[in-house]
């Protein structure tokens, strides 16, 4: 699947996620520019805007800031978005991301994160979602360090296959 680009139309996003998107870039105002030239003027937390326009935004951050920022901004998603209740432990935390996005996508095929323990410290993920790739490592990587002791979690590509490079999905093992 391609990045940037819905699997379905008509696809939202709620709006805690979108205000992760100008909480992770590091000037607000042009963040809310560019979300407004797509289309996100004012997003508001309990609100669901089109995931195109939310997309369209960060093809424009990756385009004129840089992957650090969208990497910053997918760091940013467990402080703003909606996510499950009652999470005590990192393996806890990257299984419940898909729970997360189920929680603050709706309207169509959204796509998934798929977690599997692999040992005591290493869970692998398959992200196939529309989302750029660095953005899943920035997510992943604040998901586990909210509950890892040292504070310090490493993400890494496992996969055949990259979003990035036309790819159906991406393959990640986290481990800390």
């Amino acid at each position: 699947m391609a990045q940037f680009k819905t699997f379905e139309d008509g696809v939202e996003v709620k709006g805690e996620t979108v205000l992760a998107f100008i909480n992770g870039t590091p000037m607000e105002r042009t963040a809310r520019q560019m979300l407004a030239e797509n289309g996100i003027e004012d997003p508001q937390p309990e609100e669901w805007y089109l995931q195109q326009s939310y997309l369209d935004a960060f093809a424009e951050v990756a385009d004129s800031v840089g992957e650090n920022t969208v990497n910053r901004i997918g760091k940013k998603i467990p402080e703003d978005a909606d996510w499950p209740p009652g999470i005590d432990s990192v393996v806890g935390g990257l299984e419940s991301v898909n729970e997360a996005y189920q929680m603050n996508h709706r309207g169509g095929e959204i796509g998934s994160y798929d977690a599997e323990a692999i040992d005591e410290t290493t869970v692998q993920i398959t992200c196939n979602n529309p989302y750029p790739c660095v953005f899943d490592r920035g997510l992943l990587k604040a998901t586990a360090e909210q509950f890892v002791d040292r504070g310090v979690a490493r993400v890494d590509e496992v996969g055949d296959s990259c979003r990035n490079e036309g790819g159906t999905d991406c393959v990640y093992e986290v481990t800390w």
